[in-house]
Formats: structure tokens, C-alpha cells, sequence
């Protein structure tokens, strides 16, 4: 299997490892079939900006490496910005997967998305909604 040197990168020098105590939001999904389990923690300010994001990723590299490369995306970025996210722009910038991988890139958009709506739940704004703009906006 052929990884590219940006998922060798993210995998062997992963950005954003760890947890954020008292996280606004926390996202937790899984891939039985595979074993890879992806938890994203993210600390958001008042006016919905992700100001920190970390991740514990329990799996392959191809993982650990879109785990990684999805915080780095969405750092920094407003909530709708990290709504907008998917797994093909994840792929896009770690400059490709073996096909058998992209599944991970998935669990990383998913990931960010269930982190998110913890948070929703918690100030009691629907997601719905939300995620629905955010596509909209991208059409």
C-alpha cells in the first residue's frame, strides 16, 4: 500500500494528540469492521470559532493521519466553515489514499461533525439546520 508523504507525515508527527479538558464538544465514532475509533475534542468561543480542537484516534496510520490533517482543517475556523468539511477534502489534502483507506477520511468528517453537535446539544441549537446551510452554501 502507497501512502503519500503528507499521510506519512500527519502519521508519524500528528498534529493536535490529546484531550481538552472541559471540551464544548466531543465527538466520538467508530468503524467496527475496521477497529478504528476517532474521538475529537473542540473548545469553541462565543462567537462559534473552533479555537482549539484535539483528537485520540485508536487505529491505522491512514487513521491517525486523517484524524490529524481534519483538525489542522478546521482550527481556527468558524463552526459553519468546519460543518462544510468533507472526506474528499481531507483526502484532497493529504494528497490522496489508497482507496481501502478512504473510509478513514469518512470517520474524520463524521468525527468532526458528532464533536459539533455535542456541542449543539449542549446550548441547545439544532444542527440540523445548520449542516443544511452548510451544504447549501457550497452548492
Amino acid at each position: 500500500m502507497q501512502y503519500s508523504e503528507k499521510v506519512m507525515d500527519h502519521f508519524t508527527h500528528p498534529r493536535n494528540v490529546g484531550e481538552i479538558e472541559n471540551a464544548d464538544g466531543v465527538g466520538t465514532v467508530g468503524n467496527a469492521k475496521c477497529g478504528d475509533i476517532m474521538k475529537i475534542y473542540l473548545k469553541i468561543d462565543e462567537n462559534d470559532i473552533i479555537t482549539d480542537c484535539k483528537f485520540k484516534t485508536f487505529g491505522c496510520g491512514a487513521a491517525i493521519a486523517t484524524s490529524s490533517m481534519a483538525t489542522e482543517l478546521i482550527k481556527g475556523r468558524s463552526i459553519k466553515d468546519a460543518l462544510a468539511l468533507t472526506n474528499s477534502v481531507v483526502v484532497e489534502a493529504l494528497e490522496g489514499l489508497p482507496p481501502v483507506k478512504v473510509h478513514c477520511s469518512v470517520l474524520a468528517e463524521e468525527a468532526v461533525k458528532s464533536a459539533i453537535a455535542d456541542y449543539y446539544g449542549k446550548i441547545g441549537r439544532p444542527i440540523d439546520f445548520e449542516i443544511e446551510k452548510a451544504h447549501e452554501d457550497e452548492e
